[in-house]
């Protein structure tokens, strides 16, 4: 599925090295506006999109994204890779808040750019306690306009980020990390956290990470969707 906005980015190309049989990335910057916004505001051409892409269960079965959210509230973080080191300490992160989250009946998803069989090693090595999705076309990330690129990837914040978790104990999937969408792709790829429902178009909370690891305190989350 094709997905289009009116403003028109500042493409990059990038050539993964020693692929000779790459296919170019398009790399956007984007407006400082759109970065790590806390909002309950989310623009109808945005939940339009949304409507229209489809996410697969670990069992391979389709769904439209806003499905998850429809009749139910829903935390729903979008990883950057099914890999990445710090993205399995945001699962952490918030499956520790779980039991807040259960109590006001609000579902916990993960969702990440990628296939079902990645989204499948991913639940089972971190035994992540709320609902894995993947994201094989990375349509969600396209309507939510989340930030990409190596500049928001490769930071000083992050580097340090990346130290403290592996000191921690996370460490990286270098195998899912090396698979050929991620490659393909770059893992320049950055995600975000929304809290949305019940109803399609209810979105009343996004945080669009500005940079790897950039996460938002989990009193903000937990105001907007456990009050």
């Amino acid at each position: 599925m094709a997905i289009s906005f009116s403003a028109t980015p500042s493409p990059y190309t990038l050539r993964p090295y020693g692929d000779t049989n790459y296919c170019p990335v398009r790399l956007f910057r984007t407006p400082a506006s759109n970065l790590g916004i806390q909002s309950s505001e989310v623009g109808e051409d945005t939940a339009n999109l949304l409507d229209e892409v489809q996410v697969f269960g670990l069992k391979g079965e389709g769904i439209p994204i806003s499905d998850l959210w429809k009749d139910r509230k829903a935390v729903v973080a979008f990883a950057r890779h099914f890999g990445c080191v710090l993205c399995r300490k945001r699962a952490d992160y918030l499956a520790a808040k779980k039991d807040v989250m259960d109590a006001s009946n609000v579902a916990l998803v993960l969702i990440g750019p990628g296939s079902v069989d990645q989204a499948r090693a991913f639940s089972e090595q971190t035994k992540f306690q709320g609902e894995v999705y993947a994201d094989p076309s990375h349509s969600s990330y396209e309507a939510l306009r989340f930030v990409s690129g190596v500049s928001t990837t490769f930071t000083p914040k992050a580097g340090l980020k990346i130290i403290q978790s592996y000191m921690e104990g996370y460490r990286q999937d270098w195998k899912l990390s090396s698979e050929r969408d991620t490659v393909r792709r770059g893992g320049w790829q950055q995600g975000g956290i929304l809290v949305a429902g019940p109803g399609k178009g209810n979105i009343s909370y996004i945080h669009r990470d500005k940079e790897a690891g950039d996460d938002p305190n989990i009193e903000d989350i937990l105001k907007a969707c456990c009050p």
